[in-house]
């Protein structure tokens, strides 16, 4: 079974997708106006610095995009102060600005129209002649633009295909039509955003159920469905518990964070973060099911390559990747290990390279930055010790304590709660009262409220009886 959650909170939407109850794919994008790749901007020409090759374009955030400028990209003529469209090809990461090409590419499931060229291109993995010769014969394909055919295309009738090209550049007009009109910069197309980049690689196929918890992203899916003539299982999930914690995949991304990670054959590896690279190591740990150690330590390896890049994709872990897999003489088994990794690595969308076993027998692996890793949603800093360690985000925590209350509210009515949380979130709190009363749901009940020294705890239960009730009265917080 393949299932799809999408969950949208006030300030977050997070989708999973399954299959047979294992996690294979995570997204988490917060709502801030933090561009993301894919969209589309109408942004005005700041600055040109000819050492760089780059303009900087105000695109309506709070940092400054940049353009690297280049004969192929057709963009070397552009002035300083002229209001050009643009797409995000890369996220900003820290203080640097998000990077933006103006090559703009509108995607769809056979077919991408683009702008830089006016050709008919394949997809390399379109290898029937045959089939190109049609597609450049009788496609209809408008003359101010390019395509690019998709491989799903070998697997559609001619209609489809030309259906959908005439939509995308409707699409393509409107966006035109939008940039011309706008008197400041800002975004004229997000291509339904992340739930809408995620429909068109997934929905297609018929073999997922999907759950979404928000009214307005259930239409949307609805209304794709039905442009594309899709019958996927639709469900519009109703509960008043959270929908990732209802099926158990909050839990799911909490372990995303651990150092340590178990495999089935009872070793482990783990994962280490410096600040430029992540480092994993393998270990054989418990598993002692063969007599001989060469067969431990292949089996180990093994599966351990399968771990580490459903972890790598999970985590979304970028950059310099270094694995340190347990030492292995024979070139026949080390490539096996590289055939698992390159399976494992197949559907990432992110350009990856693997490189060789080195002579010390360790493994680097290079993938493109593509959005924030698993830490940077759910964890930051620690404030008492300078951050040389890291603690869950304080948002995070409030939403894990939210789910706990609601929890406890599907089972009993309740109006009084006791509430233990780290510490270290004591100065949180105490600045925004009223606001961390509102974030938990609580604003109707009575709150006692402890901090402890454990790190990363909360805990949240009801009080039913009057002896409980006294018992933690020193620490009413609230109501």
């Amino acid at each position: 079974m393949k299932q799809i959650f999408i969950e949208r909170q006030r300030d977050l939407l997070r989708i999973a997708v399954r299959h047979d109850k294992d996690m294979k794919e995570l997204y988490i994008e917060e709502n801030d106006i933090t561009p993301s790749v894919g969209e589309i901007y109408i942004g005005k020409v700041k600055n040109i610095v000819p050492g760089i090759k780059s303009a900087f374009i105000d695109i309506g955030t709070d940092k400054n995009a940049y353009l690297y400028m280049d004969k192929k990209f057709n963009n070397l003529s552009i002035k300083k102060g002229e209001y050009i469209l643009v797409q995000i090809l890369k996220e900003g990461i820290n203080k640097k600005g998000p990077k933006v090409t103006n090559a703009i590419s509108i995607p769809g499931k056979y077919t991408v129209i683009e702008t830089l060229n006016k050709n008919i291109k394949f997809s390399k993995k379109i290898k029937d002649d045959k089939f190109k010769a049609i597609i450049e014969e009788k496609i209809k394909k408008p003359k101010d633009v390019g395509l690019m055919i998709r491989t799903n295309s070998t697997e559609t009738k001619l209609e489809d295909i030309n259906l959908e090209i005439d939509n995308l550049y409707n699409i393509y007009n409107d966006i035109c039509k939008k940039g011309n009109c706008k008197l400041n910069p800002g975004m004229v197309f997000d291509n339904g955003g992340t739930v809408g980049k995620l429909l068109r690689d997934k929905l297609f196929n018929k073999e997922y159920k999907i759950y979404v918890d928000n009214k307005k992203d259930y239409e949307f899916i609805k209304g794709f469905s039905k442009d594309y003539f899709l019958t996927n299982s639709l469900t519009y999930y109703k509960e008043k518990r959270n929908l990732f914690d209802y099926y158990g995949i909050e839990n799911e991304i909490l372990s995303l964070t651990k150092y340590k990670v178990f495999l089935k054959c009872g070793g482990y590896i783990t994962i280490d973060r410096t600040e430029a690279m992540y480092v994993i190591d393998v270990n054989t740990g418990k598993n002692t099911k063969f007599k001989s150690m060469k067969k431990t330590v292949f089996t180990t390896n093994m599966e351990a390559s399968e771990e580490i890049t459903k972890q790598i994709l999970l985590r979304n872990l970028s950059g310099i990747i270094l694995i340190d897999f347990i030492d292995m003489e024979d070139e026949d088994e080390k490539i096996k290990i590289l055939d698992k990794l390159n399976e494992g690595l197949k559907r990432d969308k992110s350009k990856t390279v693997i490189y060789p076993f080195t002579e010390l027998n360790l493994l680097q692996i290079a993938r493109r930055r593509q959005g924030k890793s698993i830490y940077e949603h759910i964890e930051e800093p620690c404030i008492c010790c300078n951050g040389n360690a890291y603690m869950l985000k304080f948002s995070y925590v409030k939403l894990l304590i939210r789910n706990l209350i609601m929890k406890i509210e599907d089972k009993r009515n309740t109006d009084k709660l006791y509430i233990e949380i780290d510490s270290r979130y004591k100065k949180h709190i105490e600045n925004e009262k009223k606001k961390f009363i509102e974030d938990i749901n609580a604003y109707d009940k009575k709150v006692y409220l402890k901090f402890v020294e454990k790190k990363n705890f909360y805990d949240v239960q009801s009080i039913i009886f009057e002896d409980d009730s006294k018992s933690v009265e020193k620490f009413k917080f609230y109501g």
